[in-house]
């Protein structure tokens, strides 16, 4: 057991950073036992003894945005915490996996809805306040919420019927092994005489005075106990036979009934005792005591759930006569098979042979891991080619089951290497973003080179969230004559975005505007830069999950593709006409019907040894010779055979 223990307000931000980062879960709470022994702070300090994980202890008051951003990648649990920074709330909701243990009413701001209605005459109507609705996004957000007893749960249900989605469980208090095991010697050992043991509190809801009033009425002689250690509190209750607690309102499993119970003593409580109508507490001393021992492990399989959650990936891409295209899109499925739970594949309506392919290569696997559609395009339609990209991936992407996406095109590949550190890196990304990008390794003619004048991330990874698709931005669509939907320049209409506003989905990127700036330096001729930047991608590829694209590797099919294929693509894409001219070929200074398959192969070659890339949207010019990076990592196994 990590047993650390609380730091003073005079200790440093930095030490309070440092032992968040260390821990694997960290405990929220007003107070902890080594300040206040009450019923809710035993309970949490028992819940910690029963781990040996390392547990670190923050009191609420001391919780800022920072020790937020240091504890992103662990699990908290929230205890009480009417001492909570309320305006962190939202921050807490959008960035952390947490749990809430609930002792009470938190909801309520007197935590007691019959309290509330004491003090104000009127019925509490707390969930209808911006407190009220705060507490319940709050425990809304939470990946578990765990009760003290079943009617607390319920009627926490009765106010706030969404939070049955959750996954609720009833712990009760929790006991030490010792604890027990004293309540037992003490049970076994009494030497009580026939009073009652009523014990003081300054708190309203636990209902001193209607305590004595019932002592009182029923001539039972009684005690007051007051300011005993916990230890001695227990020890006297052998002297007791009769314990009386009668608290004013809904006290949802009170720790000391309980101890009374097992220490042999005759309890007298009321409805407000909310756990008494559970069918433990009627069974013998034995059962209840096996009972409470499981409670620890109700709570602990719950967080070890959420610790461990195996989270799933769907893999999905779209194809479209991938034989004709020298695609390896059986490659690129048989990639995304190596990590991900399953595969979607969406077909634009091959005609070359295509989907006849995929549908042998899924009987090749289990029944379900790869699923096939087919989504047929209208290739004659003017917009042929906004349908058979954005909208389709779309469209493969609802399909898809997994907790996370996985999107790939048909020529990319992802490193077998790479295949192990995809569903760790799951549980290291912040609770609050949706999207990732990852690397991108763009070949230039052959298995060494890497472009250097594209960008190298790519959006690669999503949260299945129903709001995220795949489309055009709003800002970016237009409408044609006839009212068909074509997309204005700065948007391939695969972009992710946010199905109610059509906004750009935020995305959490490794590539940072430094790095940015050193890339620049490099495609202008800084030759040092080029050499850093070369040691950072190789840095970044060997250690963050990404894919190889192959769309560049074969230059002589990439030209063909233009000529035959991706010239049309963007001129039904952005709504432009282009007539078959010199001036409109970006390859050659004739037309492309005046172009050979000899002239081809040989400007293939030529951009293969002589360049590093080049973006196709401008004329090839090789008196501006391209920069390209080495990469150290070998090939995809998978693609060294084909290649």
């Amino acid at each position: 057991m990590f047993n650390q223990s609380i730091f003073s307000e005079k200790e440093s931000k930095e030490n309070l950073i440092s032992s968040i980062r260390e821990s694997e879960l960290v405990f929220v709470s007003d107070v902890f036992a080594d300040e206040y022994i009450g019923g809710a702070e035993l309970t949490t300090e028992a819940l910690i003894e029963h781990t040996d994980k390392k547990v670190f202890r923050l009191k609420c008051k001391d919780l800022t945005p920072e020790l937020i951003q240091a504890g992103l990648l662990k699990h908290w649990v929230f205890f009480n915490f009417s001492m909570l920074n309320f305006n962190l709330i939202p921050v807490i909701v959008a960035n952390l996996n947490y749990s809430i243990v609930e002792y009470d009413y938190k909801y309520c701001k007197y935590r007691s809805t019959e309290k509330h209605e004491e003090a104000e005459g009127t019925k509490c109507d707390c969930e209808e306040t911006p407190f009220g609705k705060m507490v319940s996004a709050f425990m809304y957000g939470a990946s578990n919420l765990f009760w003290m007893s079943n009617a607390q749960m319920e009627f926490y249900f009765s106010v706030f019927p969404f939070l049955k989605d959750k996954s609720n469980t009833v712990v009760t208090s929790v006991f030490s092994n010792e604890t027990l095991e004293k309540l037992k010697s003490i049970r076994t050992n009494r030497n009580s005489s026939n009073r009652a043991m009523i014990v003081n509190s300054n708190s309203w809801i636990k209902g001193v005075d209607n305590s004595i009033a019932y002592c009182d009425e029923k001539n039972i002689t009684y005690n007051i106990v007051s300011n005993l250690k916990h230890e001695e509190l227990l020890e006297a209750m052998g002297s007791y036979e009769h314990f009386v607690f009668k608290p004013k309102g809904k006290d949802t499993c009170p720790r000391i009934v309980i101890e009374a119970k097992l220490a042999g003593m005759n309890i007298h409580c009321n409805d407000n005792c909310q756990h008494i109508t559970e069918e433990w507490w009627s069974k013998s001393y034995e059962d209840i005591e096996s009972y409470l021992l499981k409670a620890p492990e109700r709570f602990w399989s719950e967080i070890n759930n959420s610790l461990d959650k195996n989270e799933t990936i769907s893999g999905y891409t779209t194809t479209l006569n991938c034989i004709e295209m020298e695609y390896p899109f059986r490659e690129c499925i048989v990639s995304m098979l190596g990590f991900c739970d399953e595969v979607v594949v969406v077909d634009a309506g091959s005609k070359d042979g295509t989907w006849e392919a995929l549908l042998e290569l899924s009987k090749e696997y289990e029944a379900g891991k790869i699923k096939l559609h087919q989504n047929v395009v209208d290739m004659s339609h003017k917009r042929w080619a906004i349908h058979s990209d954005g909208p389709l991936k779309a469209y493969a992407r609802a399909l898809c089951t997994g907790d996370w996406c996985w999107q790939m095109d048909s020529d990319e590949i992802v490193h077998e290497s790479d295949y192990e550190k995809i569903k760790p890196l799951l549980r290291q990304i912040p609770k609050s973003m949706h999207l990732l990008a990852l690397p991108i390794v763009e070949y230039w003619g052959r298995d060494i080179k890497a472009r250097v004048d594209v960008n190298p991330w790519k959006w690669r990874l999503s949260r299945n969230l129903p709001h995220i698709t795949q489309g055009i931005p709003g800002k970016l669509i237009r409408r044609d004559e006839e009212g068909s939907v074509y997309a204005a320049q700065g948007t391939d209409s695969c972009d992710y975005i946010d199905a109610n506003t059509l906004e750009p989905v935020p995305c959490m990127n490794f590539y940072t505007a430094d790095v940015h700036n050193l890339r620049i330096s490099a495609l202008q001729g800084n030759e040092e830069a080029l050499e850093v930047y070369e040691n950072w991608f190789n840095n970044v590829v060997e250690n963050l999950p990404g894919v190889h694209h192959y769309s560049w590797y074969n230059l002589e099919r990439k030209i063909k593709a233009y000529k035959n294929y991706w010239s049309k693509f963007w001129c039904s894409m952005y709504n432009v006409s282009q007539e078959d001219t010199s001036d409109n070929n970006k390859f050659f200074d004739k037309p492309w019907s005046e172009v050979t398959d000899q002239e081809i192969k040989e400007l293939a070659e030529k951009l293969k040894n002589r360049m590093g890339g080049w973006i196709f949207h401008n004329k090839i010019d090789f008196d501006k010779v391209t920069p390209h990076v080495y990469i150290e990592r070998s090939q995809p196994k998978i693609m060294i055979d084909k290649l």
